[in-house]
């Protein structure tokens, strides 16, 4: 986990003992009287659970000869967990009215029917050379015993945690690899019925989490029937570590486990960007409402209680890796989303001005803005009719292409707008549409840069091209222009002139207008080069732009 969301050391649940338990019900502590059920429901869990795999492997391979005997099992597991779940009803537990003496002598005749029928059909299954049987029978035998154990309040020193395994249980936990075949579909399934409809199930990875290794091992099995990519963690804090580690599609978590509880567990992947994308069903022997709804409201996906429907378990965890799809599938089109819409933003920007487009995407429609203070540069190559007339057209157009993008590089590194380009003629202008107070200045070092621009060029290309550059300062309207393809544009006599002072510059100079040398004479040289006519205007002077002079 990252720093954020580290794990505490503390905090471990303590393990369930019958005397705490006790003690709970005459207090009416909720909280003890939770884990008196799950300790009781636990063991009852695995009997269950196990007599239905059993069921399910006899009817899948057509062994009958334990199959009346694993039924009276299941209906005896059954028959225990309507006495538990009636002894210890919410509304008992509010009154004050459990009693668990009479839960005790309830218990006794139907759990020792289920420790005869087990051991009796143990003894079958060995006799019958049926070792992989037999070991799911030593499994339910040793739940009842603990079931028997705990209700009777005896071997509790034996019984460190209600419904743990015997020693060396672990080894028979399932840890194979997932079947190859296409698991079984939902079906109609009931207690005597095991044998499911094979409609294929959606491959996934799953993380089931709990602390007891029978139960574990019960539902890697149940998973792996279903097709599931299954793994599995005995804590909390190696839950968060593989989920950390591995993709999973989804977590199945216990509630209560010693050191991190399935809470806090939960809280950790709902806390962590990484991890809270995944869902969770939490899958437990506690049935309160409080749990319930604690579990929802840190993010649980779902909820299903032990001893748990097999055909209810995977209808919810499809459920869940349905909408987790979904989710996924609403990430991915976001992201794509987010991706053209990049997109669109560069073009837009490629062709507008931010501070343009970003008025345009607000909603404004008509887009015209007055500048006082505006210079404005043309560029244009020397005799470029010629040189487009030696060369191919798709020569013409590389050269050209590659000499404007460094055009394009100086306008974006001095932060000047290039407005267009017009054949072989580029213009950029500064202090639109953004106002700056040095935009003659900064218009004056990128022509001298367009011009070394040329240069470079032609020693790369071994050419001689040329270029003549333009400026004048002045107001200016601007605006945008077109309704389907824009275009940000200048008007006004500034551009004009600005146009004028290009086509009667000289090659490799930049000429400028009297104004344009009022705002540079105190930092530039300045060449006169005598009066020109200009169209609908008077006669103006000229100025060629030399060298900047030296900073005092």
């Amino acid at each position: 986990m990252s720093s954020d969301h580290s794990i505490p050391r503390g905090g471990s649940t303590p393990p369930v003992t019958l005397a705490p338990l006790l003690k709970a019900l005459k207090t009416r502590d909720h909280e003890g009287l939770s884990k008196l059920r799950h300790a009781l429901r636990t063991p009852l869990n695995q009997i269950i659970g196990y007599s239905e795999l059993l069921m399910e492997t006899a009817a899948e391979t057509g062994t009958s000869n334990l199959l009346p005997e694993l039924k009276r099992i299941h209906s005896g597991g059954g028959e225990l967990l309507a006495l538990i779940n009636d002894a210890l009803a919410a509304w008992k537990i509010e009154a004050g009215k459990v009693d668990f003496a009479a839960l005790r002598e309830d218990l006794r005749t139907p759990l020792g029917s289920v420790i005869a029928l087990t051991s009796q059909s143990l003894e079958q299954a060995h006799a019958a050379s049926q070792p992989a049987i037999a070991k799911d029978l030593e499994k339910i035998l040793l739940a009842a015993q603990n079931l028997l154990a705990l209700s009777e309040n005896t071997g509790a020193a034996a019984i460190a945690e209600a419904g743990s395994p015997a020693p060396g249980l672990e080894e028979t936990s399932s840890a194979a690899a997932p079947l190859n075949a296409p698991p079984p579909g939902l079906g109609n399934v009931t207690p005597h019925d095991f044998h499911l409809s094979t409609a294929p199930m959606p491959s996934a990875r799953i993380l089931a989490v709990d602390d007891d290794a029978m139960n574990r091992d019960m539902l890697l099995r149940r998973l792996e029937k279903l097709g599931y990519d299954v793994t599995e963690a005995a804590t909390g804090r190696e839950a968060l570590a593989k989920v950390k580690e591995g993709n999973f599609d989804l977590i199945l978590l216990d509630i209560l486990m010693p050191d991190l509880d399935g809470f806090q567990t939960l809280e950790y992947i709902k806390a962590d960007p990484r991890l809270k994308h995944i869902p969770v069903i939490m899958l437990t022997a506690l049935d309160d409402v409080d749990s319930t709804v604690r579990c929802i409201e840190a993010g649980a996906e779902d909820y299903v209680p032990k001893p748990f429907n097999p055909v209810i378990l995977r209808a919810r965890i499809t459920a869940s890796l349905e909408k987790k799809r979904l989710r996924d599938q609403e990430q991915a089109f976001l992201a794509q989303l987010q991706i053209e819409r990049a997109k669109s933003e560069r073009l837009l920007l490629n062709v507008l001005p931010k501070a343009i487009a970003e008025r345009l995407k607000a909603g404004q429609r008509t887009i015209v803005d007055s500048f006082i203070d505006s210079t404005v540069l043309f560029a244009d190559i020397v005799g470029f009719t010629r040189i487009a007339a030696k060369q191919s057209p798709q020569r013409t157009v590389q050269l050209l292409n590659e000499i404007f993008s460094s055009f394009d590089r100086i306008a974006e590194q001095l932060e000047l707008e290039k407005i267009k380009t017009i054949g072989d003629a580029y213009m950029m202008v500064s202090g639109v549409p953004v106002i700056r107070n040095d935009h003659a200045e900064v218009c004056a070092a990128a022509g001298f840069e367009i011009i070394e621009a040329v240069r470079a060029f032609n020693r790369r290309h071994s050419l001689d091209w040329s270029i003549r550059v333009g400026m004048n300062s002045g107001p200016v309207v601007a605006g945008i222009i077109g309704t389907k393809k824009f275009a940000y544009d200048l008007w006004g006599d500034t551009v004009n002139i600005a146009s004028r002072m290009e086509s009667h510059g000289q090659p490799g100079q930049v000429q400028v207008s009297e104004v344009t040398k009022k705002l540079l004479e105190a930092k530039y040289d300045f060449q006169p080069m005598g009066v020109i006519d200009i169209k609908h205007s008077a006669p103006m002077p000229t100025y060629l732009l030399l060298r900047r002079l030296p900073t005092k």
